[in-house]
């Protein structure tokens, strides 16, 4: 069942100052939150455990609490007051807040909530962001309802609203991961593609491992994944549709098809296609099943991504004699190349702002992570390990997410997330070894 989402109303009580890094400020007006490349200064939020106004909701309550507050200490830019220091009380949701007992333990922002069952029996969560400072709470807050079983769904749009009051970003946390899951010994792995919320609840395969499936890729609705899949026994590019299941190959050719992407609006897909001995870029009409190539060269064209404008296309290619990133318009003209620093660079990967391309580089037997211009200055390195590659940007364009391999026989891959600044590197859960992830748009 959907989640239903109903805004009463709500004032915005941060505004965002834009950069890269995070210092607050204050003055007489509301919260900021700056964003520069100064000392990270964790934003102090309290939220007291909100109140079960309906019998049998206590569990619930607390349960989405413990949630939000997960989530939000989880972007490393949030220091989560605990609730044994909280001076204050909050016992009724409509009752004055205390601000001098928030104030005493140096809290920026309170949010309060509760949690009660509706007339239709499902969940309805109230939630309301008081500003300490200001000794004032802002608007009459925000009202969500669900089924019980959506729960934690409700918890991740609460955390979705005050991400982005406080930081004037877009939230990430109702979002789900695709990835495949790798089984057995490193010589020989069984992979499934596997999907699972933001925080690693809820996982399911969507594969059962006897063929082996590589770079699943969301498309722009997150309703299907596209992906490279050795079932007819050698790559081939395929569509999965996560409603109902129905698999379907998006190009009946006898060549090789792999490393495939939607493009912004989720009509085509471009793919790399190796014919003759040949790999070039080639791009699909999903209605009409037709296949034009984008790239003519001797090189290895391949790992296309489209800017977010659907204008330029991103791309690796080794046409220089080592494997670089390009960028070219739609039609394969005015190529050029961005990247330009030691080693090698692959897997680009554009910005859902536009912004930044995130690269993985090898640079001797390291391995980074990075972020650059989409005219390859201001290259910056995230990450540094044996082995980090294919990165994949949260739907707000702050957060990158990537696998790391560790050494060793018994070594495997794991999910990271990222910081776009370098900051607050990540290991995710996941049940079992995890590489190739894709992150989902909002749902």
């Amino acid at each position: 069942m959907r989640l239903a989402l109903r805004v009463i109303s709500f004032l915005v009580i941060v505004s965002f100052l834009g950069g890269q890094g995070l210092a607050q400020s204050r003055s007489d007006g509301p919260l900021q939150i700056e964003i520069n490349e100064g000392i990270i200064q964790l934003f102090p939020i309290a939220a007291p455990q909100f109140i079960a106004e309906s019998a049998g909701t206590t569990k619930q309550a607390k349960d989405i609490t413990d949630l939000i507050l997960s989530n939000l200490e989880r972007t490393g830019l949030f220091r989560i007051v605990p609730e044994n220091s909280h001076i204050g009380k909050i016992t009724n949701f409509d009752s004055p807040v205390q601000f001098s007992d928030w104030k005493a333990i140096n809290v920026d922002v309170l949010l309060t909530g509760a949690v009660a069952h509706g007339e239709d029996g499902n969940l309805v969560v109230k939630i309301r962001l008081h500003d300490v400072f200001a000794e004032s709470s802002l608007g009459q807050g925000v009202l969500y309802s669900g089924t019980e079983s959506n729960w934690r769904r409700l918890a991740h749009k609460i955390s979705d609203v005050v991400y982005s009051r406080i930081t004037g970003e877009g939230g990430y946390f109702d979002t789900r991961i695709a990835f495949i899951s790798e089984f057995g010994a490193k010589t020989d792995r069984t992979k499934r593609l596997t999907i699972m919320d933001y925080d690693g609840a809820n996982v399911r395969f969507l594969t059962d491992g006897t063929s082996l499936v590589l770079a699943p890729r969301f498309s722009p609705e997150g309703d299907e994944l596209i992906y490279t899949s050795y079932r007819t026994g050698k790559p081939s590019v395929f569509r999965l549709n996560l409603r109902n299941g129905r698999e379907t190959r998006v190009l009946d050719t006898p060549d090789m098809t792999f490393s495939p992407r939607f493009s912004p609006d989720g009509k085509k897909v471009m793919f790399s296609r190796t014919t003759r001995g040949n790999t070039d870029i080639y791009e699909t009409n999903l209605a009409t099943n037709e296949a034009s190539r984008i790239t003519r060269n001797r090189a290895i064209d391949t790992a296309p991504t489209y800017s977010p404008d659907g204008k330029s296309i991103a791309f690796e290619s080794d046409r220089s004699g080592t494997t670089q990133i390009y960028t070219m318009n739609l039609r394969g003209g005015n190529v050029s190349r961005i990247s330009f620093g030691d080693g090698t660079y692959g897997t680009p990967v554009w910005s859902p702002r536009g912004d930044y391309i995130a690269f993985t580089k090898q640079d001797g037997n390291i391995f980074h992570i990075g972020v650059m211009l989409a005219d390859g200055t201001e290259e910056r390195l995230l990450s540094r390990s044996f082995l980090d590659e294919g990165p994949t940007w949260a739907p707000n364009g702050r957060v990158l997410l990537f696998f790391r391999e560790e050494p060793g026989e018994r070594g495997g891959p794991s999910l990271y997330s990222v910081d776009v600044t370098g900051r607050n590197l990540t290991k995710l859960d996941t049940p079992n070894f995890a590489s190739d992830p894709t992150w989902s748009p909002l749902r």
